[in-house]
């Protein structure tokens, strides 16, 4: 009798689970749940996360912006400190958003061969990504990089940078070769998705792939000229961008503001300009400065303040003091407010939340095309790409917000580059173009950090708030902190190659 209660529970429990197991997965499926994801939405947003430097990193280095404030914290850059908050934010960044993002997407990607054009999009801008990394750190993942999910590798080996580099050479011209002007248009695409048609949208990736090279190029100017030289060339002769409707930017709304200015307006009274970027402003009357630089009463209530954009009241903080200090120096401006007399960013315009980034340009292709033409490298006149540079620069301030469409006319264009600093000469062209391309360059710290090391120019004199470096310059970023315990193995093998994990440094490129 028991056993026949038993046989009966046991059975009656089989009828419940075959019950609930009819029609199991229509029932339990969420109809509203993403199951397949469109590579090119996660293009998209490694278009709109890539990282394109720091005001208190790369801005910083390069003497464009600084922190005054020694507290700490806040120490880094502004006083040869190597502090793991400066460094990490290009590192996590890149690897946590876009390179995660574009390996998934090509990987994707692979198994729709027709949509060649998106897949050739997505290896241009890794190969950017990848770009910035090498110049910020040296040596860093690449070959395993963004494969935990695909490959369980959670603990990807640093790759050389040079090998690197030859690498992203041969990735960017087999994707602008694969490009198909016939193939696939992609509408999800950030910086050219509004073109209308896969042939303008081919044609505009196309030159920037090439303008990209082109700078690629340019990085081996010092450490290999006829590398340099070559790959130059072959940039040019690809075809680079012709005005600034091929720049490569982003915009922002209410619904995503800039990555670049969402730090600088907490305790605000910290930040400013740097002196040597404002003497340049201000010496060669730059028209520009208006947009850029900007004096308040109070410097910390920079968001209710309308500043004063006077050119002549403008003065940068000298670079290598600190709150403390900043009272011994000869030409000290005095207090104002909560903070210091100096100038800080136009919080309306460059300091905006909604002000676009730019990655790359038309101004900065015409301005390395100048030093090419200069070192005869290619065709054309040096003077005339020089000039050209500069005039893209001063448009791009029309796509800010709260500037005129016109933003700086014509007349302020040519007085400017007539103006005796600033007038293109052969005794001084590479520190001319350089120091122009570090201007054009204000809003892209990445880039201006590079550059700077690579040219030489502007003629910065080190920061002398103490003996950190040497009396030399910060070469690049230490690696994260948390890499040594993560991945002690792959990071110290990457220090020993790049002679130690310092500020002193120098990625292969960045010879004396």
């Amino acid at each position: 009798m028991k056993k026949i209660k038993y046989l009966t529970l046991l059975g009656t429990i089989c009828c419940a689970l075959n019950g609930c197991d009819k029609n199991f997965e229509t029932v339990n499926t969420n109809e509203y749940g993403v199951t397949n994801i469109d590579p090119a939405l996660l293009f998209s947003n490694a278009e709109r996360l890539t990282h394109v430097g720091a005001w208190e990193g790369e801005q910083t280095i390069v003497q464009q912006f600084v922190n005054a404030y020694n507290l700490g914290a806040t120490a880094g850059f502004n006083f040869n400190e190597d502090n793991n908050n400066f460094n990490i934010p290009k590192w996590n960044s890149c690897y946590e958003n876009a390179v995660k993002l574009l390996v998934e997407a090509i990987q994707m990607a692979e198994e729709t061969p027709e949509r060649v054009n998106l897949m050739s999009m997505m290896r241009i801008w890794k190969a950017y990504v990848f770009m910035t990394l090498v110049d910020t750190y040296g040596d860093v993942p690449y070959s395993e990089a963004g494969k935990a999910y695909q490959q369980i590798i959670f603990y990807p080996i640093y790759d050389d940078d040079r090998v690197i580099y030859e690498d992203l050479y041969n990735e960017l011209k087999s994707a602008i070769a694969s490009m198909n002007p016939a193939a696939d248009y992609v509408t999800e695409d950030f910086f050219y998705g509004a073109t209308g048609s896969a042939a303008a949208q081919v044609a505009k990736w196309q030159r920037l792939g090439n303008s990209l090279l082109l700078r690629l190029g340019m990085r081996y100017t010092k450490v290999d000229p006829e590398k340099a030289r070559a790959i130059v060339q072959e940039a040019v002769d690809g075809g680079v961008m012709q005005s600034n409707d091929d720049d490569a930017y982003m915009v922002f709304t209410n619904a995503y503001n800039s990555t670049l200015n969402d730090g600088p307006v907490v305790n605000a009274y910290y930040y400013y300009l740097a002196e040597p970027f404002v003497n340049q402003l201000k010496s060669t009357e730059d028209p520009r400065a208006k947009y850029i630089a900007g004096k308040y009463a109070d410097p910390n209530a920079v968001l209710s303040s309308v500043p004063d954009v006077t050119l002549a009241n403008q003065f940068g903080f000298p670079v290598g003091y600190d709150q403390n200090n900043v009272a011994q120096h000869p030409n000290f401006r005095g207090r104002a407010g909560t903070g210091f007399n100096y100038s800080q960013l136009n919080y309306a315009i460059i300091g905006n939340p909604f002000a676009p980034l730019f990655y790359i340009t038309h101004s900065q292709t015409k301005l390395l095309m100048a030093e090419a033409a200069y070192r005869n490298w290619i065709g054309g006149s040096a003077q005339a790409y020089y000039e050209e540079g500069i005039r893209a620069s001063m448009d791009q301030w029309s796509l800010y917000p709260n500037t005129p469409g016109n933003a700086i006319s014509e007349q302020e264009k040519e007085s400017y580059i007539n103006h005796p600093q600033v007038v293109f000469n052969t005794s001084n062209a590479l520190e001319l173009i350089n120091t122009q391309y570090w201007v054009s360059n204000i809003g892209n710290g990445t880039e201006s950090f590079a550059n700077f090391r690579r040219s030489g120019f502007p003629a910065l004199t080190p920061n002398r708030y103490n003996n950190n470096l040497n009396g030399g310059f910060v070469r690049r970023m230490a690696y994260p902190d948390d890499e040594m315990s993560e991945n002690p193995t792959n990071y110290q093998a990457a220090v020993t190659a790049m002679g130690g994990d310092n500020l002193s440094a120098r990625v292969f490129w960045d010879i004396e």
